[in-house]
């Protein structure tokens, strides 16, 4: 049930006959279930693979409606990273910050990571994806995201944004801000929002907003695109905050602001405000990396590593995956990221690049993300699994395979209608299953 001074403030926010046709589009209970492509494993055709796909998503190309019947989230496909379950409404800020390749982003409250995915695409692996999540376990969340949907060159971390500010100070060309907020344009997805809202929460996050947008713009270059969205109605969280910051930053510009109400579009509740910084970039220019490069790692390190690439890789893979990249060491774990990636010293990361796997005295190890960054062409070793064999479901569950093929040996790329799925190390007709345990499905 909806707060009493909720639907008074919202009676105020539409006038009369607006607010009507809002309670009536919550009493319907009419909620949209979107996905969008990740169009760094399939192109647009790939959406005819299922019946239940029935329109568009307006304002994102990659995003597309499904019938409430289907459960995308349950298809090997989800798990190969091939789309990314998405609120419609969601997908609205990307659209307006318009990634571009080679830009350098930075997506500041990420989690569990819709809007960097999506980011991450319209990049196309050229360009650099810083994406923060305060809560730790949210960041989690994240970063497994970033890892199911392959991307290589994106760095998550676990920051605030007052610490951000001072460490990439003038640095990203376009930066998102989808400030956490008091969330009534999700009342009628979650239940339970409802019952938490309060006038006194809604100040509380407009404070909080304020603060993010204050650090967010020292991190944007001269000439930059800032975008802030709320997934709520409240003047104070949107128009409120926005005119007061433009009042503390003068060299900032409002372009557009826009609302989605739930009784207008086919999606829940969402503003967004577009907002440009004067000034000319120079920062590329100036070749500014914040912390300096990232410290590669040591010949005997990358000889492990070269070792298992010409073991498995084919050579027109290894020089695709190398070329502009960094190789370095985290821990004990191997990473690869773009050579212009700013160092992570004295950052809280979780993920500073594509993870490609774990050294192990003298050998190497690959990672679930290397998998699902791969092709199958990459690879001189794959299994073929149907995603509508019922081995699809034992590989998931962490099974060991037999196979009837005989003569292979090595770490084999386990693939579903020719999309990476994970690896298995394959010998004497048997595949031993290196699906991570953390994520095996118990169907």
């Amino acid at each position: 049930m909806l707060p009493v001074e909720f639907k008074n403030r919202m009676k105020d926010l539409l006038g009369e006959e607006d607010y009507e046709r809002f309670i009536e589009a919550f009493e319907a209970d009419n909620r949209y279930h979107a996905l969008r492509l990740n169009t760094l494993k399939v192109k647009g055709d790939f959406k005819d693979e299922f019946e239940c796909i029935t329109e568009q998503v307006p304002w994102e190309e990659t995003g597309f409606y499904y019938d409430a019947s289907f459960t995308p989230g349950k298809h090997p496909y989800h798990e190969a990273g091939l789309y990314y379950i998405q609120e419609p409404s969601a997908m609205a800020p990307v659209h307006y910050l318009d990634p571009k390749p080679g830009e350098k982003i930075l997506d500041l409250c990420a989690a569990p990571g819709g809007k960097s995915t999506q980011i991450a695409c319209k990049l196309d692996g050229k360009g650099l994806l810083i994406t923060n999540e305060i809560n730790r376990d949210r960041a989690k969340i994240l970063s497994l995201n970033i890892e199911r949907l392959g991307i290589e060159n994106a760095m998550v971390l676990n920051e605030t944004s007052e610490h951000l500010a001072g460490y990439f100070s003038s640095y990203f060309d376009k930066i998102l801000v989808d400030a956490p907020c008091s969330g009534e344009g999700m009342f009628r997805k979650n239940d339970n929002a409802a019952d938490e809202w309060s006038e006194e929460n809604v100040l509380l996050c407009a404070k909080r907003q304020a603060e993010i947008l204050d650090n967010a713009a020292e991190m944007l270059v001269p000439g930059g695109t800032l975008v802030y969205s709320t997934c709520t109605f409240s003047r104070e969280e949107n128009e409120d905050n926005i005119e007061a910051f433009l009042e503390r930053h003068d060299d900032f510009k409002c372009e557009m602001t826009k609302r989605l109400f739930p009784h207008e579009v086919k999606g829940e509740g969402h503003f967004l405000c577009v907002l440009k910084r004067d000034g000319l970039n120079v920062a590329v220019k100036n070749g500014f990396i914040p912390g300096g490069r990232i410290v590669p790692a040591r010949k005997e390190q990358i000889k492990i590593l070269d070792a298992f690439l010409n073991e498995t890789f084919e050579k027109d893979a290894i020089d695709r995956l190398l070329e502009g990249k960094v190789i370095f060491m985290f821990g004990d774990q191997m990473y690869i990221a773009p050579k212009d990636m700013p160092s992570f010293e004295g950052l809280k990361v979780l993920r500073p690049g594509l993870h490609l796997g774990t050294l192990k005295k003298d050998r190497f190890e690959p990672s679930h993300a290397l998998a699902l960054f791969l092709k199958p062409s990459d690879v001189k070793l794959t299994y073929e699994i149907p995603s509508e064999d019922d081995n699809i479901k034992q590989y998931l569950n962490g099974q060991t395979l037999r196979v009837t093929r005989s003569g292979n040996k090595g770490w084999c790329l386990i693939t579903t209608d020719g999309y990476s799925i994970g690896w298995a190390k394959e010998a004497g007709g048997m595949l031993k299953n290196h699906y991570p345990k953390g994520l095996r499905i118990n169907y």
